[in-house]
């Protein structure tokens, strides 16, 4: 299916797409695509109880930050599913304590369940515990998904305006180039992604973009879930390894460098996937505009700049994955950190739902989050 550009570009991914996650009202269970599988089998994973949540969440069953707030915000409904009575209470607010363990990095995980506490706080009566999370749980989701959208439209104007700033611009047969890191389209949301929703709804308004996407090693999410995501959509995609991206970018064919984030400090540091700061150091050398797409609840304004982002260490098992022989000599040690951080110093603006933050700071961080809570 090819996104058609007279249509909703949300309506056509979400056509394109199986759901991600989301709540099953006959079987009362929270509903996820099985992304370790993909791109070769299509699995839908029904959890039933709350562990089976985390533990989905924790083998990237679900990943990235919003899809897994919103995983962890329908697994405290399961906790909340049981007769009323003086353990209902208890056993949710376990729940979301578990829940908050899964991974230390995705800050949208905490900012979900710290709201999925709150309505549990005020929701007093225990017979209407269950309704009030799921109608919370649905809120968040049905929020990232507007989210996405504006994201996907400030984009779009930003590329527009980088391109008539830059001339020369492609003829209209063109593909504009953009490449981008990991997976933070539509398998990481609610919606249409974050940095793949400017190319979305891009080529909805009617000019050509080809994406070229990092295989974003170890686990290959760039290419097992960015390049199925946008065949399954219909858009042009080119996969290059991770080690490619310096002599593509010096090649001119990049127009942009677009990636998404797991959690962004108040000085506009970035945490996210595992070179994308190498991405940034490239794109800064080559001058190639580097953007950076999330929603307001990426942020963790807690945190003064990205050296307090918690960064989560995977195990060593990793680095052997989809290789035939496990190219690891015995006793060798691993390093394998999930994240990396990218000062603001080398992100020529982070494209929010609230709108684009230019060249970030923290000056800049901070007026923009006054404006937010306005």
């Amino acid at each position: 299916m090819t996104i058609e550009r007279t249509r909703d570009p949300v309506a056509a991914v979400e056509s394109a797409l199986p759901q991600v996650v989301g709540w099953d009202d006959v079987s009362r269970c929270v509903m996820l695509l099985d992304q370790t599988k993909l791109p070769g089998q299509t699995i839908q994973l029904r959890c039933d109880e709350v562990r089976e949540v985390w533990e989905a969440i924790r083998r990237l069953s679900v990943r990235g930050a919003p899809a897994i707030g919103i995983a962890a915000a329908y697994g405290v409904c399961l906790a909340a599913r049981g007769e009323p009575g003086p353990g209902l209470r208890a056993k949710t607010f376990e729940a979301i304590e578990s829940l908050a363990t899964s991974r230390p990095t995705a800050v949208n995980l905490f900012w979900a369940l710290d709201r999925m506490r709150a309505r549990a706080q005020a929701t007093p009566d225990d017979r209407e515990l269950f309704a009030a999370l799921l109608d919370e749980a649905r809120r968040i989701h049905q929020q990232d998904r507007e989210l996405c959208k504006r994201i996907g439209e400030a984009g779009a104007d930003l590329f527009d305006r980088l391109l008539a700033a830059s001339p020369p611009e492609p003829p209209a047969d063109d593909a504009i180039g953009i490449l981008t890191h990991c997976n933070a389209g539509a398998l990481a949301t609610g919606g249409i992604g974050t940095a793949l929703a400017p190319v979305y709804v891009t080529h909805a308004r009617g000019r050509s973009v080809k994406v070229y996407a990092d295989e974003t090693r170890p686990l290959l999410q760039g290419a097992r879930l960015t390049a199925w995501e946008l065949r399954q959509v219909g858009l042009p995609v080119t996969v290059i390894t991770d080690s490619m991206a310096g002599p593509l970018l010096r090649s001119g064919v990049i127009r942009a460098v677009i990636v998404g984030a797991d959690r962004i400090a108040a000085s506009g540091d970035v945490a996210n996937k595992i070179g994308t700061y190498s991405l940034a150091v490239l794109a800064r050398h080559h001058g190639v505009p580097f953007f950076v797409a999330a929603p307001h609840s990426t942020f963790d304004m807690t945190l003064a700049d990205g050296d307090g982002i918690p960064i989560e260490h995977r195990h060593a098992a990793e680095l052997g994955q989809g290789f035939v022989n496990d190219p690891l000599p015995h006793g060798c040690q691993v390093w394998n950190p999930a994240f990396d951080v990218t000062p603001a110093g080398l992100i020529t603006a982070i494209i929010t739902d609230a709108g684009v933050i230019e060249s970030p700071d923290t000056d800049k961080v901070a007026q923009w989050y006054r404006r937010l809570m306005a």
